[in-house]
Parts: structure tokens; C-alpha cells; sequence
């Protein structure tokens, strides 16, 4: 009888553990073919796995011959004995080993994946993003962003916030100025969310501080590096605020969270692309909207601040605060939504701000209102019928604390850390004016 292969090789370790396995013993890897290097008197194959890179040195003829018609990125098994080599990855190799190829020989990728810069212009690597996205760059990218999301899991968590699912298809397409997708919903029209905004709002009546990360459609046909039509947005909510300020405080302290996460989950991720983490200041730097606009020397009627604006803010900030981060507040009523707060003894302005990260506006937050008579008056304001919002209105008659919150963009905050020129670069599948494959 043949030996069953699955019990009688070794356990598997992952390549990035290779150099804490004791040398001498044997030791089973799995992942793709990286690269192939052929010497006079022996083969590299390097391999890849979801930890990283190993090496295993191959010298047996038959060996050599049957990996050479293996070609890169084929998924395979290799058992072999652990040797200790410096100048190996991670301080080991494999060798003596046993190949077994657990796919078919794999077709050539797009772009050669073991150069340590990827050799393909972006509409490449878009148009054939599976493959791509093994290139250890565009997985750092990524590495970044999902540590991001779980530092700002958890930060928020710390606080006591409830993690929430809201309905991405919705009745209504009242949330916001941006245009909206329609969807034919069992023959009525339905949209694509703009935002969990309302939801949040309205859940905040039940579990007090609420967050969620999740997909955003904005229809806006938006052609720039800086846009996409679909992207992650990290939202919270949180209740019984005393003004904006507030939900400053706990933003603050989920871009630490993220950090923080980014340092300890992806830092490879980090150093490979050469990201420098921020330092987040015990408190954000604040300047009124009126005062940016007079420190830009832009006009002070401006309804918003332009990028070339956010830019310079951002350079006076980093010159004044030494700091990344800089929150502008009071941005003028009129360019925000129905339900955002007034800033009290002055109604020109409102309780809101956005913030900014080198140079761009990462995060929009503000405190809402939470009066029905306040929320009867913006809908006479904004000519807005409160049949339309029924459901969302009924929270607020029911009892709803003061309460505000904010989101943050995630493409955008890992642009902005990898220095990519084009948000696309660091989004797994983007959806553009252009784009919906693959």
C-alpha cells in the first residue's frame, strides 16, 4: 500500500517563519513560484506565501529539470531540510527538496512579479489586477489599508463603539448633493448609499456610539487622480457630544488607533514602500474655515477650500504645529448638509469641519442636529419634503441625544501615506467614470 502523502509530510510553515525552524529539520512550504534562478551548478527557486519570500536550493538533476517546466507564479508544495544560511531570506533555505505542483504550469503574468519594482504602467496592472496585485508592492499597499481598517476596529471598540451593517441599497436619494446610481429594485428605483449617514444617525438612538466600514457609491463624474466612484469609508456616530469638538476627539484617536495598527500588523508593508507613519498630536490643530480663508489669501465669500488651498494650509500647518494634521471648522451652512449643526451665535457657519493630511482632505465630520423642531425648520430651508425621510424623522421624535460624528475616506488616507500619485494604485478593483472590470 502507498503511503498517504498528506500524513506523512511535514508540517507546513510559512515562509516568513523558515529562520525559527531548528536547521536540520525537515520542513513544508507552500505558495507560488516567485522566481526560477538557474546557475551552472545549481537552481534558486524562490517562493512566495502569503508571509513572504524563501528560498530553496535545488541540485538534484531530475529535480532541476522537472522545476524548469514550472514556470513563475505555479502553485506548489515543497518538503525539504531547513538550513540556516545568512544571506537566505529570513536567515534560512530549503534544502534537498521534494517539488510537488498542486496546479497546472501557470501562464506567463502581464509583467515580470519578482522585479523588486513593477515593470507595468497602471492600465496594466488594472486591467489585469488578479495577477497583479501579487506584486509585492501593490499587496503592501493593501497590507496597509487592512491594517488600517482593524486599528480603527479596534480603537473604536476601546471606546465602546457597536460595529454596524446599513443597507446599501436605499429608497431614497436625498443624503447629499452627489449623484446617485439607480438600481431597478422588483421594478421601482432604487439607489446605491451615498453613505450609512442617516442610518447611523438613526442607530445612534439605539446603541449610542456606532461605526462601520463599508462601500460608498458617489455618481459624480469625477475623472481625476483623486476620485472613484465606489471606495471604503470608515464611519462612526457617536452620542451625547457637547459640539464638534467632541467628535474630533474621538477621530483623533482612531487615526492613532490606525497608526498604531499599520506599525504593528504591516510594518514590511510599511518599510517596503517607504511610508512614514505620522505622528498624531494629543490634539488636532483647529483653525476656523474664515481664517483659512484669509491665511490662503483667498476670497473670504469662498464657499469651500479649493486643493491648492488644502495644500498651503497643510505646508502653514506642518511649519506652525509640526504637525500632519490639520482640522479646518466652521465651514459655511450653505455648502453642508440639511442635518448638520449650526454653530451657535453665528448660523453663517456650522458646527463641522473637515480634516486635512498633507495636503488633502482626508475625513468630514461635524456634530448633526438632533431637535425635531431643528430638523422641521432645515427642511422648510432646503425644500426638502419630510414625507421623503419619514423613517429617519422618526428617530428624532422619539428622542435623540446631541450626537456627531464623522468619515474617513481609506483609499485616500493610503494614498496619501504611500505617496501614490493615483488613488487607483492602492484600490483593489477600482470603479471610475471608465472602469467595472475585472
Amino acid at each position: 500500500m502507498q503511503p498517504n502523502p498528506s500524513t506523512t509530510r511535514a508540517p507546513r510553515v510559512l515562509a516568513g517563519d523558515l529562520g525559527s525552524v531548528e536547521s536540520g529539520a525537515r520542513a513544508t512550504l507552500a505558495g507560488w513560484i516567485h522566481r526560477r534562478r538557474v546557475l551552472a551548478s545549481v537552481t534558486f527557486l524562490v517562493l512566495r506565501d502569503r508571509s513572504g519570500l524563501a528560498q530553496v536550493v535545488v541540485k538534484d538533476p531530475s529535480t532541476v529539470e522537472q522545476l524548469a517546466r514550472l514556470p513563475e507564479e505555479t502553485v506548489v508544495e515543497v518538503t525539504g531540510v531547513v538550513c540556516a544560511n545568512e544571506s537566505a531570506p529570513g536567515g534560512a533555505e530549503l534544502v534537498e527538496p521534494v517539488i510537488t505542483a498542486l496546479t497546472e504550469p501557470a501562464l506567463a503574468p502581464p509583467t515580470e512579479l519578482w522585479r523588486p519594482t513593477f515593470g507595468a504602467g497602471l492600465p496594466t496592472h488594472l486591467d489585469h489586477a488578479a495577477v497583479t496585485l501579487r506584486h509585492p508592492r501593490h499587496r503592501a499597499a493593501w497590507q496597509i489599508a487592512s491594517a488600517s481598517m482593524r486599528g480603527f476596529r479596534e480603537a473604536l471598540g476601546a471606546l465602546d463603539f457597536t460595529e454596524i451593517a446599513t443597507p446599501k441599497l436605499v429608497g431614497t436619494a436625498t443624503e447629499s448633493g452627489a449623484n446617485v446610481f439607480t438600481v431597478d429594485y422588483f421594478g421601482r428605483t432604487a439607489y446605491l448609499a451615498q453613505s450609512p449617514q442617516l442610518y447611523k444617525q438613526m442607530l445612534v438612538g439605539v446603541f449610542e456610539r456606532v461605526f462601520e466600514v463599508g462601500p460608498v457609491f458617489r455618481a459624480e463624474p469625477h475623472d481625476t487622480v483623486r476620485h472613484l466612484a465606489q471606495y471604503t469609508s470608515l464611519d462612526a456616530e457617536l452620542g451625547f457630544v457637547r459640539d464638534h469638538r467632541d467628535v474630533l476627539t474621538v477621530l483623533r484617536a482612531a487615526i492613532a488607533g490606525m497608526v498604531e495598527a499599520i506599525g504593528e500588523y504591516a510594518g514590511d508593508a510599511a518599510a517596503l514602500l517607504g511610508v512614514e507613519l505620522p505622528r498624531v498630536p494629543e490634539e488636532f490643530p483647529v483653525i476656523h474655515f474664515s481664517d483659512a480663508l484669509a491665511k490662503v489669501g483667498a476670497d473670504l465669500d469662498e464657499p469651500d477650500l479649493s486643493p491648492a488651498h488644502e495644500r498651503a494650509l497643510s505646508e502653514w500647518a506642518t511649519t506652525a504645529y509640526d504637525s500632519d494634521f490639520l482640522a479646518v471648522e466652521g465651514y459655511p451652512m450653505g455648502k453642508r448638509p440639511f442635518y448638520t449643526h449650526p454653530q451657535p451665535g453665528d448660523e453663517r457657519w456650522s458646527n463641522s469641519f473637515d480634516l486635512l493630511f498633507r495636503g488633502l482632505e482626508l475625513t468630514t465630520g461635524g456634530q448633526r442636529l438632533h431637535r425635531p423642531s431643528d430638523y422641521a425648520a432645515a427642511m422648510a430651508r432646503t425644500g426638502t419634503d419630510p414625507a421623503v425621510l419619514a423613517g429617519y424623522l422618526d428617530a428624532f421624535a422619539h428622542g435623540m441625544p446631541p450626537h456627531g460624528g464623522f468619515a474617513i475616506g481609506l483609499e485616500r488616507w493610503v494614498g496619501r501615506l504611500t505617496g501614490a500619485e493615483n488613488i487607483r494604485e492602492v484600490t483593489l478593483f477600482p470603479r471610475d467614470l471608465h472602469r467595472l472590470e475585472p
